[in-house]
């Protein structure tokens, strides 16, 4: 069992979701102390520290010296040392064995108990904005471009396999290799999961894998029942319980109990949206970031789409006169929140949805296209493993607890050897007959 020694680190349980809380703020001078040594500068030469942004488990801190711009990532010790060790394992990886742009590492510090108070990288400021805000103003011919280019990188990633599932971190000292360790996820280290007792990894196999993150789930709803406060949270629980139990039931079917040897795995950024994305004034990638949690997974869930690529189907342009201007009170109730550099151009929200799910449905079709000549027998794959990726789909959402009823829906249909796409079903376009 691990013992929660997750120093500086509480959570917030008062919303829909479990929200980490940092229980004391990093000081600019702390920071700037560590900057100075760890760069070799003086107290004469230039070292300003910023803050700079806020992820889920991380703050950004800007670091400018004379010549030279870098990032300060502090982190809360969500998995400790693990996480900044995978971090930094994975970005000297891929600097190493791919093109891939990613930060370059110039110090790190993965234990709690520096003079920061939390685990801490410094890594070069790459260049570029997300993609996210230059989308709608970059060509059909610039996106095409990104996509092909993404498509690229990760048949990069195909290249270099790892021998079971798990998260990298440093191998022999004297020599440039990696190893697996325990998988460092949100799905196992949120809140009290990180304290029970569960396999953490490196695994085998994804039967092992898939276990023990449905053994969490049953372990985190079992729970809720225990202390729910009335008599709808816990049949709601109980129902969750249900679901889960019938997932556990079919995993067998799906994936073999034994491996060996273990199962060969891929580097997986699970979370490529256009955030993650930089580019600059032309749309071309300077750097894809975020690779905190990124894990070396089973090879078949790498052939699902990058997650900026995934929406509902619309092959139909969506025509702009056919959508209401956006209001006064609609702009209003967008709130401090939003995003300025995005432009509505005066349109309703929705056309732009509309029209992101337009080029996404063409976009995926040319990202297949891409990945077929890049690496051979994808299309293959990619229906061999349809099945495997709709059941991981299924845990997922039975962990997130939403649409629960269609997942057993789609678990009963799969023991009745009905094949639906879990989407289909989700979406109710599949029908009992």
């Amino acid at each position: 069992m691990h013992v929660d020694a997750r120093d500086g680190l509480t959570w917030d349980d008062s919303g829909i979701n479990l929200t980490p809380v940092w229980a004391r703020e990093p000081t600019l001078e702390a920071i700037e102390n560590v900057c100075r040594n760890r760069l070799s500068l003086d107290d004469k030469e230039t070292c300003d520290v910023t803050f700079f942004a806020q992820g889920a488990f991380n703050k950004l801190y800007l670091v400018c010296t004379s010549n030279r711009q870098f990032l300060m990532r502090v982190s809360l010790s969500v998995h400790p040392r693990s996480k900044t060790l995978g971090e930094v394992t994975t970005l000297r990886f891929l600097r190493r064995s791919t093109n891939i742009p990613v930060p370059e590492i110039f110090a790190y510090d993965e234990q709690a108990s520096t003079e920061i108070g939390y685990e801490w990288i410094l890594m070069e400021r790459m260049s570029g904005v997300p993609a996210y805000k230059k989308w709608r103003t970059l060509t059909t011919f610039q996106k095409v471009a990104l996509v092909q280019q993404m498509a690229e990188f990760q048949a990069q990633m195909f290249q270099h396999t790892f021998s079971g599932i798990g998260t990298l971190i440093p191998g022999d000292e004297t020599a440039q290799n990696e190893q697996l360790g325990e998988m460092v996820s949100t799905s196992f280290f949120m809140g009290q999961r990180f304290n029970f007792d569960i396999a953490r990894g490196p695994f085998r196999s994804t039967y092992d894998w898939l276990s023990s993150y449905l053994n969490v789930i049953i372990q985190n709803y079992t729970l809720e029942k225990e202390e729910a406060e009335d008599e709808d949270d816990e049949e709601e629980a109980a129902f969750a319980l249900l679901v889960t139990s019938e997932l556990i039931g079919l995993l067998p079917k799906i994936f073999p109990t034994l491996q060996n040897p273990p199962e060969k795995s891929v580097l997986w950024h699970q979370d490529l949206n256009l955030n993650n994305i930089l580019v600059d004034e032309k749309g071309n990638i300077t750097a894809v970031i975020d690779w905190e949690c990124v894990s070396a997974m089973p090879s078949w869930m790498i052939t699902g789409m990058p997650e900026f690529l995934i929406g509902s189907i619309r092959e139909e342009e969506p025509k702009r006169e056919r959508y209401a201007d956006e209001t006064p009170e609609q702009t209003a109730e967008i709130g401090p929140s939003a995003d300025p550099d995005i432009d509505n151009e005066g349109k309703n929200e929705l056309y732009w949805v509309h029209l992101m799910d337009y080029e996404t449905t063409h976009l995926r079709d040319l990202y297949t296209r891409w990945m077929c000549q890049l690496r051979p027998g994808w299309a293959t794959e990619v229906k061999e493993n349809t099945l495997k990726n709709d059941f991981f789909n299924a845990v997922l959402r039975c962990d997130d607890g939403f649409a629960l009823k269609k997942v057993l829906k789609w678990v009963q249909a799969v023991e009745n050897d009905e094949y639906p796409r879990l989407m289909d079903v989700l979406e109710g376009r599949y029908k009992v007959e």
